[in-house]
């Protein structure tokens, strides 16, 4: 074989080489962890995974959330024992849309970002990737919460035994500085029909039993330590949010009191009274210029 000829072979590897490598799973690699308190696990559709900072977190503090002082006081002092190095629970926040689920995890995080608190955002079809987050950060001296917002699978999902396995404490277990944090309004995780019910059976002594069936849409749930669970609010509570919330827009409490009218209307329209139509109610009418 004449040199031209290896030159361009070698040259042919070479760039086939590179296109293989493009395509091929790479390992997933530190961020600079000085860049941020929060980051969100992102897999582009080539498979390579990263880990990019949150430039913006909300300001949120525990202060601002009202209404929920039985779930604040439960999931801080879980999250304070965390962050001391102590034993705590996974956690599973479940209940009604916007009565402050993930505001409480952001809040919390902005009152622990000081003593090493961080936090892991990842997307539930992302899970199975959840045991090379935990090798990444383990051994590393800040304490972290990997977050999962709004989720719930169906059948068959493959995060679905990704989460499973870590929350069992199996071999791919979560190490003491990370503790796992999810979301739901739906408490079991897993979609519930009528016909699970089929799969009950009564013993010999009378007492009902769950089926296999049943058993398995609960026990992912049960692998959290700890749940919180959130309610609607009433038109008091929801009310008081507004008040809350206005005043920290720094609106007067005459023109707080003058809102009320509207701020059950503008829950009417939505039909509902939670806690982020109440914010969002706030951000309308202060800026609309009421003071």
């Amino acid at each position: 074989m004449s040199t031209p000829d290896l030159t361009s072979l070698i040259s042919r590897a070479e760039h086939l080489m590179a296109r293989l490598e493009n395509v091929l799973p790479r390992p997933l690699s530190e961020p600079d962890w000085a860049a941020s308190v929060a980051w969100r696990y992102r897999k582009r559709s080539s498979g390579v995974a990263s880990l990019e900072p949150i430039r913006h977190i909300g300001g949120i503090k525990l202060s601002d959330l009202q209404e929920v002082d039985t779930q604040k006081e439960r999931f801080t002092r879980n999250l304070a024992q965390f962050v001391a190095g102590r034993t705590a629970n996974n956690v599973l926040l479940t209940g009604a849309r916007g009565t402050g689920k993930s505001s409480l995890v952001k809040a919390g995080l902005n009152e622990f970002a000081d003593q090493g608190l961080r936090l892991i955002e990842v997307d539930k079809a992302d899970l199975v990737d959840l045991a090379d987050l935990v090798d990444l950060v383990d051994g590393r001296p800040e304490r972290f919460i990997v977050f999962s917002d709004d989720l719930s699978f169906d059948e068959g999902e493959p995060g679905y035994k990704a989460l499973k396995s870590v929350l069992d404490g199996s071999v791919s277990a979560a190490g003491d500085n990370v503790l796992i944090v999810a979301t739901s309004n739906r408490r079991h995780l897993l979609p519930e029909y009528h016909a699970d019910n089929k799969s009950y059976h009564r013993s010999d002594d009378g007492e009902l039993h769950p089926g296999e069936v049943v058993e398995e849409k609960v026990s992912l749930s049960e692998r959290f330590g700890l749940w919180i669970s959130f309610y609607p609010f009433t038109q008091d509570e929801y009310l008081a949010i507004v008040a809350q919330w206005l005043s920290h827009y720094q609106v007067s409490a005459e023109a707080i009191a003058a809102a009320r009218p509207e701020a059950l209307v503008w829950a009417l329209e939505r039909g509902s009274r939670s806690g982020r139509v109440a914010y969002q109610f706030a951000r309308d009418y202060s800026g609309r210029g009421h003071g």
